[in-house]
């Protein structure tokens, strides 16, 4: 009878991982929590909090709008397959609602990020039809009170590392009390009565109540519904008369109509602005990072005041 014969490699590699395992210690591959989550703002805040051991996987990559996404069959089989899932709420990502309750009802672990956010801070505009306005990352001193649905639900699925999901939401809380703080500032820049931001769509409401801007958008807080012609010609009209220096279209939104109305407004376009999506990681303007939620309000800011200056 022949000797049994085991691949050396194979045999290796077992009696690593059996020694690591009887170390105490597991592979990040092996042991990390799978997360999912949606748009980019949501994946950044995650990934902050778990640190190196989760993996977070985003479904909304770098301009993507969350309002018209929908989900693809491989998407479900991610979310299937997740620890937890975080998503922003408020209606953001409307066509995946019902695929999110459905999750919630047959699992746990599966997290709207702005659920306990206080209603009084929430605001409703009459066109939405009696939904809040879910682009609350753009005041980010109430963005960071979502850090608590994400410890806790990170806590909740991974106890062993409670200790450090609660140290790490503690230091992004500093951070983001910081970066609101020079937002402050920043936007002080500018007199008053330069802080007029137009843009594609309606998703700077949050931001102006924050820092002190009157928000014009085209669209509604929805980008589902086209700008009526009566809507572009209010807006050219509307610049004109209060003499805005310049109007930004976004990543996330395509960018011909407000392009047309600065030509028939006479005005210029002032920058590019991030609104429903981040940039890419390690993609660099104004010496800040676009695929980071402090690198995309800094940027954004910096291009505001420095246009309208």
């Amino acid at each position: 009878m022949l000797p049994t014969v085991f691949p050396v490699r194979k045999t290796w590699m077992f009696g690593v991982v059996c020694a690591l395992g009887m170390a105490g210690w597991v592979p990040l591959s092996v042991a990390a929590l799978r997360v999912v989550t949606t748009t980019s703002m949501v994946t950044d805040l995650v990934k902050q909090v778990g640190g190196e051991v989760v993996t977070v996987e985003g479904l909304m990559g770098p301009g993507v709008d969350p309002h018209l996404y929908k989900a693809a069959p491989s998407d479900v089989v991610k979310l299937q397959r997740a620890d937890v899932i975080f998503y922003s709420g408020l209606m953001l990502e409307g066509k995946m609602t019902e695929v999110f309750s459905r999750l919630a009802r047959s699992r746990k672990g599966v997290y709207a990020i702005t659920e306990r956010l206080p209603k009084e801070r929430l605001l409703h505009p009459a066109e939405h039809e009696g939904h809040p306005d879910p682009h609350v990352w753009f005041d980010v001193s109430l963005w960071a009170q979502c850090i608590d649905v994400v410890v806790e639900g990170l806590v909740a699925a991974d106890g062993a590392h409670r200790a450090e999901f609660e140290k790490r939401g503690q230091e992004l809380r500093a951070r983001l009390k910081a970066l609101h703080d020079w937002s402050l500032a920043k936007a002080a820049e500018l007199p008053a009565e330069k802080r007029i931001l137009v843009t594609s769509h309606d998703a700077y409401n949050y931001f102006g109540r924050a820092y002190g801007f009157q928000v014009i958008g085209l669209q509604g807080i929805s980008t589902v519904s086209e700008a009526a012609l009566s809507d572009m010609v209010k807006l050219v009209d509307y610049i004109r008369s209060h003499r805005v220096k310049a109007i930004f279209v976004e990543s996330s939104v395509p960018h011909a109509t407000i392009e047309r109305i600065a030509q028939d407004a006479k005005v210029k376009v002032g920058g590019e602005l991030f609104s429903d999506a981040m940039g890419t990681p390690g993609q660099m303007e104004n010496g800040y990072d676009l695929g980071t939620y402090e690198g995309m309000v800094k940027h954004n800011l910096t291009t505001m005041v420095e246009a309208l200056k």
